[in-house]
């Protein structure tokens, strides 16, 4: 399941436990290919023609450091009733509980993070307050799981997705469907940067672009199999794009072709799970089931670089059934503030990466599948939730834990951070979304 956000990956099923030679770690470089800059997020929009230069020769330098009684019942503090049965410890602020089965996607609104959308296997979704849970209204008329809910850049618009493919818009403003289509199976949806301009990718392979409300369409069709994962570029121009035959697109949007296309040896040997860019749009790693991750320069479309660790490569686990168990990448990202990225996998392992040096910094392991991995903007903090129900923050310059926020009684599905880092919102399979207020230890 793709939704909000790069790597929304795996909902369920047990985690693998830790293969055998995770120890070991390789790095595979492609010969003669020289890793281009990690640049720090410019506040002006970046010149396209800059990002489609070649950055070769560039070496990383490291970076500096009212609602009534009724309504009331949709919500509960912790330290109102616990389930009988569960666990009590509960580290949240706030629990949001209308959801009637398992919660698959959240968002913050990116203006104030006031308010939050979530969509469930309960064929809903709520747009809801964060400081008291009370509900503004719900997203009618999806008649599948709604897998995709997010906000607009500029938060005045709500666009809820549901597997039948079935997507709508909402106006915040009044509460107001203002658009709605239907395409082939769902596989996620995305905002554009900063105009109201939507990107879904659909099982058949097409990826599509609405202006929002007008509904002018453009298509770009890949591979006859599903397009798995996909993101615009920061510069809202172009979009990179993953598919099930384990190939990357990155397009032209304006043009409406691909500039460039991963396959073979190049691509992946299994599907895209998951893709992610760097600030400025010069590099893009993708992940895939074959437990790859790939490092991609985008303004020649070379692969400069693939992250692999041992484990992944020739072990498999056993079940206790005898039946292998494979594992893959769920989520990526780079570090904003330093020449580093994380991987999160199935089998727990969170791994760091220096860019720089294409080598293994960190490998922190989880108990139980990492679902995602978010950075702070303004920090080298990572955060990750996972299987087992918990939300952990990790210092990627030691590899250390910082800090883990626990509450949910079955595994976490998604989650949002807020743009101070100070709130986290979780998704779970419990049926619950939760608040959390994020402790601020010296950065």
């Amino acid at each position: 399941m793709e939704g909000a956000g790069a790597g929304d990956g795996g909902g369920s099923g047990p985690p693998n436990p830790e293969p055998e030679g995770a120890q070991a770690q390789a790095v595979e470089l492609h010969e003669d290919e020289e890793i281009i800059e990690v640049l720090e997020l410019n506040d002006a929009e970046p010149d396209p023609d800059d990002l489609a230069s070649d950055m070769e020769d560039v070496d990383f330098a490291d970076d500096p450091e009212d609602g009534d009684m009724a309504d009331n019942e949709e919500w509960e503090t912790e330290d109102e009733g616990v389930e009988e049965g569960t666990d009590p410890h509960d580290d949240s602020e706030l629990t949001f509980s209308k959801h009637t089965a398992s919660v698959f996607c959240v968002s913050l609104d990116t203006k104030e993070s006031a308010l939050a959308v979530t969509g469930g296997e309960d064929d809903k979704a709520y747009v809801w307050r964060l400081s008291d849970g009370e509900t503004l209204f719900e997203c009618t008329g999806h008649k599948d799981s709604v897998t995709c809910a997010i906000f607009s850049h500029d938060s005045t618009m709500v666009a809820t997705g549901d597997m039948s493919g079935l997507i709508k818009v909402w106006k915040v403003e009044g509460a107001h469907e203002i658009w709605s289509v239907e395409v082939g199976d769902l596989e996620w949806l995305e905002w554009h940067p900063c105009a109201h301009v939507l990107l879904a990718g659909t099982a058949d392979g097409n990826t599509w672009m609405w202006k929002i409300p007008s509904g002018e369409c453009k298509t770009f069709q890949g591979p006859s199999c599903p397009a798995t994962c996909g993101q615009f570029m920061p510069d809202g121009r172009k979009a990179v794009v993953g598919y099930e035959d384990g190939s990357v697109r990155i397009w032209d949007l304006k043009q409406g072709s691909a500039l460039h296309v991963l396959k073979g040896t190049d691509g992946h040997t299994g599907p895209l799970t998951c893709v992610a860019s760097n600030n400025d749009g010069s590099l893009v790693l993708t992940g895939s089931v074959d437990c790859d991750t790939k490092l991609v320069n985008t303004a020649t479309g070379k692969v400069v670089g693939v992250f692999k660790t041992e484990s992944n490569v020739s072990k498999a686990t056993r079940r206790e059934d005898g039946e292998a168990e494979s594992n893959s990448v769920e989520s990526l990202g780079f570090c904003n503030v330093l020449p580093l990225a994380a991987v999160g996998y199935l089998d727990g392992t969170l791994a760091i990466y220096d860019l720089s040096s294409q080598s293994l910094r960190h490998r922190c392991q989880h108990e139980s599948g990492i679902v995602q991995l978010l950075w702070e903007q303004n920090s080298p903090v990572v955060y990750t939730c996972s299987l087992d129900g918990a939300v952990r923050l990790w210092d990627s310059r030691s590899g250390k834990m910082i800090s883990e926020y626990c509450g949910h009684t079955a595994e976490i599905l998604d989650f949002a951070l807020n743009k101070d880092a100070t709130i986290v919102v979780t998704a779970s399979g419990d049926h619950q979304a939760k608040v959390f207020c994020v402790q601020q230890p010296d950065r």
